[in-house]
């Protein structure tokens, strides 16, 4: 028999991951907290979009509301994918908890670095961890998700499965097999360096969009915001690399090159720059980062788990993280409805 797959959070990433999963025969249930999104897959199944014409299609789900999600003592779960916002990743550990096989665990599929939460729940050994990079997928009306840039392919790795200890086992093996027909992926053996490097890079997109109101394309495409995101993540980066991490390129760049660029270096600044806007050929205009999509939405963001656990960290490590504490500050306030999502938001910055 085939694994019991749950995805807790059937949202942008948690639904677009799980209906590739249901297509390609693996056996899932898609849990969300959303009524109408979870009547709507079950209804007409999910739609996913896509920049190809083979990313585009509709397939049959099973669906689950929170509310019953009691039943599952009927079909213990193997693997379960918690997607959620991080800021409600214990409580959707805790509940899926409940219900995992003897031998069952539990994936961060997740912003952030949540794996210890999670093992505060399940403990160490039942934790595995899943970046996915820039995969720029959104839940933009019930039952559709779009993904808004192009596939990773071989020229970039979107899913990095790794264990909190490092080393290569048959269950991260069985992951990263199981994912493919969603997009490329490995085994990593660097998960803390891969999570640190992801948080960089939403570090740099994330709050500017939140901020702004803007795009990716747009906020890359301008000079004021582009400068901006690059501090950002040369921050992000000089935290990461003082706390030990072993940090993978980004967009192509290596860290030193982008944290150089943060720090003023004329040479590298335009290197960098050019690349973000070489990168806005690959993603169409209707992209936002996910930050973004919650400030539209009128959602809580997760902005205390990324630009603030930048600048928290960065105390820890003595590191200053000026840029990183301002924009959490500003997206606060948008988020709290203080701003209006403007650009001269951080014009100050």
């Amino acid at each position: 028999m085939g694994k019991k797959i749950a995805v807790v959070g059937a949202g942008a990433l948690g639904g677009h991951v799980g209906a590739y999963l249901t297509r390609s025969g693996e056996d899932v249930i898609l849990i969300d907290p959303w009524p109408e999104h979870v009547e709507k897959m079950r209804g007409h199944g999910l739609e996913l979009l896509g920049l190809t014409e083979e990313e585009n299609f509709t397939t049959p789900v099973r669906a689950m509301h929170l509310t019953e999600v009691q039943n599952l003592t009927k079909e213990p779960i193997d693997i379960a994918f918690v997607a959620t916002k991080s800021y409600d990743t214990v409580w959707a550990t805790t509940m899926i908890a409940q219900y995992l096989a003897p031998g069952g665990f539990v994936v961060s599929l997740q912003n952030s670095i949540n794996e210890e939460r999670i093992a505060g729940v399940v403990g160490w050994g039942k934790t595995v961890g899943c970046i996915a990079s820039m995969i720029a997928v959104e839940l933009f009306e019930p039952g559709c998700i779009q993904r808004n840039v192009s596939k990773g392919g071989e020229q970039h790795i979107v899913f990095r499965v790794g264990e909190v200890h490092g080393r290569k086992t048959e269950r991260v093996a069985e992951i990263a097999e199981m994912l493919k027909p969603v997009d490329s992926s490995k085994v990593t053996e660097n998960l803390w360096g891969e999570r640190w490097t992801k948080l960089c890079i939403n570090a740099m997109r994330n709050s500017v969009s939140a901020s702004t109101g803007q795009g990716g394309n747009q906020n890359d495409r301008d000079e004021v915001t582009r400068r901006l995101a690059i501090r950002l993540a040369g921050e992000a980066i000089d935290v990461g690399l003082a706390l030990g991490y072993d940090l993978e390129n980004m967009y192509g760049m290596t860290p030193d090159k982008i944290s150089a660029a943060g720090g003023g270096d004329a040479a590298a600044l335009e290197e960098v720059e050019n690349t973000l806007l070489e990168n806005t050929r690959f993603r169409n205009d209707e992209q936002r980062p996910s930050m973004g999509q919650d400030i539209q939405k009128g959602r809580r963001t997760e902005i205390d788990f990324i630009n603030g656990l930048v600048a928290e960290k960065g105390k820890e490590a003595g590191i200053p993280t000026p840029a990183n504490e301002a924009i959490a500050e500003v997206v606060r306030k948008v988020e709290r409805g203080e701003l209006a999502p403007d650009p001269a938001n951080v014009a100050h910055i």
